[in-house]
């Protein structure tokens, strides 16, 4: 690896770093600055993180080692096609989340809005691509931190009383994390990933019993923060409970769980390690399974818009943790494309669902009759467009995604009853999305009168900032032929971790030399 490529990989996370301290400190009280270098910092992890798929799509693993000590004595950054991928997904969608939060007035509430923002996205950035177990805690602290204050930003009762919530649930999956990484440490003695690799497929029989616990134990943290069923109830209130803006970055979160999984299980306890070989596999399958069924049967049940996309996302996930459960190519590459997919759809229908709930005063985001309202015409149409990404049908991704996770499960022995759950559950969102859009839009428009507003933000840039995520997903669909070949080539990258381990502790390690 060349010195200049170390450095792009140092760089994603340096810079949200700076960005976040620099605004804290000098910008604090001074929102245009605060402003247009929040929004530069985003523009340049675009650029950074383009770079970086680029350079991770030829097929080369690289290491950053910080302070040039090398792996497994010192940290390390690791970039391959997955970790290279998912920034620039975070990048992108943090990008919209914040034009959308500037132009709709959402980071006037308070002074730490832009600080947050950027320590939020210096966690995400970090835990896609530390090699290193413990590191993955401190990037899954910071990015938490930063998103209790988020979360709580622009104050209120149900927001104030759902963020204790998730603070408490977090805390105690943090606690969780440290036992789990606490005793595999003391079975191995090493927390990078890479060594923990050729230490797990090397274990004695005698550990392995203490091995497959800190296993079992760091999968449900994992699950924790990837709302899986049974540990997906502090989702629908806290995401439901936040501004538009802040949600639709939450959107990425739940896939930070879901990395995790894929990491850790394709990595540490793949193929490899013989008797403790994916072990979480078989109580995840299930457990997805019923995530999906829950998902949209809340969704269904949703009397809210906010509540109907916070549905959405653990729906979502159930589908998408199917397809890594399985563990094979195929699923996993059919689960990469969903994941771009599913994060992109709940962050357009976040941003849409707080458009109208912003324009219908009163009635808020309630599914109920009310008179029309702004922009009601340009909004059903964002509303139409959302709902068919997040359900699932032609012409846009979620087609594509759902097609080819039905596809990459096939040739497993539960294909029947992933096939059933994902195709009935379709059927579900298709009525429960039919029936909020008729109400709000169809019926909404014989009502007499419309809701009168003296002042509207973001009548453009807000609209505009959800249409460009609605746009990602067609592009998404329109590239879905070299975007399945790239996720196709990062699975089987993920099934091959002999490369990972040699670029992490290999004598040509650390890109600095």
């Amino acid at each position: 690896m060349s010195l200049t490529v170390s450095y792009w990989v140092i760089a994603s996370v340096i810079l949200p770093a700076v960005m976040a301290a620099s605004i804290l400190l000098l910008l604090r009280h001074r929102l245009t600055l605060s402003r247009l270098a929040s929004i530069g910092s985003c523009v340049a992890l675009i650029i950074i993180a383009g770079v970086l798929v680029s350079e991770a799509d030829g097929g080369a693993i690289q290491s950053y080692a910080l302070g040039n000590w090398r792996a497994p004595f010192g940290i390390v950054l690791v970039l391959d096609r997955l970790s290279a991928m998912m920034l620039l997904l975070t990048a992108l969608l943090a990008l919209a989340a914040l034009i959308y939060a500037v132009s709709t007035g959402a980071d006037r509430k308070g002074w730490h809005f832009h600080p947050l923002f950027q320590f939020q996205l210096l966690g995400l950035n970090g835990a896609f691509l530390t090699g290193d177990l413990f590191n993955l805690f401190v990037f899954f602290e910071v990015l938490l931190i930063a998103s209790y204050g988020l979360m709580l930003h622009g104050q209120g009762a149900a927001r104030l009383k759902a963020g204790v919530r998730y603070v408490i649930i977090n805390l105690v999956g943090s606690t969780l994390f440290l036992v789990g990484v606490g005793l595999l440490y003391g079975v191995t003695g090493t927390l990078n990933m890479a060594d923990l690799a050729v230490r797990v497929a090397a274990a004695p029989a005698g550990d392995q019993g203490l091995i497959a616990a800190s296993a079992l134990l760091l999968t449900t943290v994992f699950a924790l923060k990837a709302a899986l069923v049974p540990l997906h109830f502090w989702l629908p209130g806290t995401y439901a409970a936040t501004s538009g803006a802040v949600a639709a970055l939450f959107a990425i979160m739940t896939k930070v769980g879901a990395y995790s999984i894929i990491r850790t299980s394709t990595l540490i306890f793949g193929e490899d390690a013989g008797a403790l070989a994916f072990v979480a596999g078989p109580w995840m399958l299930p457990a997805a399974l019923m995530t999906i069924i829950i998902g949209f049967v809340g969704l269904f049940a949703s009397r809210g818009l906010r509540d109907l996309a916070a549905w959405a996302v653990v729906g979502s996930m159930g589908a998408l943790l199917c397809a890594v459960s399985v563990f094979t190519v195929e699923a996993m590459g059919s689960a990469l494309y969903y994941i771009l997919h599913s994060t992109l759809a709940a962050a357009a229908l976040f941003l849409v669902v707080d458009l109208i709930a912003e324009r219908r005063a009163e009635h808020g985001d309630a599914i109920s009759l009310a008179p029309r309202f702004r922009q009601i015409e340009v909004l059903s149409g964002l509303f139409l467009l959302a709902a068919i990404a997040v359900v699932g049908l032609p012409p846009l991704s979620g087609f594509v995604g759902k097609l080819l996770i039905l596809d990459g499960v096939r040739a497993t022995p539960h294909a029947v009853w992933i096939w059933t759950v994902i195709l009935t559950t379709t059927v579900i969102g298709i009525l429960a999305f039919a029936r909020a859009g008729s109400l709000i839009f169809w019926k909404s428009a014989a009502v007499e009168g419309e809701v009168s507003l003296r002042t509207l933000r973001g009548k453009r840039g807000g609209v505009a900032a959800a249409a460009s995520l609605l746009l990602a997903l067609a592009v998404l669909t329109v590239l879905s032929g070299p975007i399945t070949d790239y996720t196709a080539a990062t699975a089987r990258q993920l099934f091959q971790p002999a490369d990972y381990i040699e670029a992490v502790l290999g004598p040509q390690s650390g890109g600095r030399r």
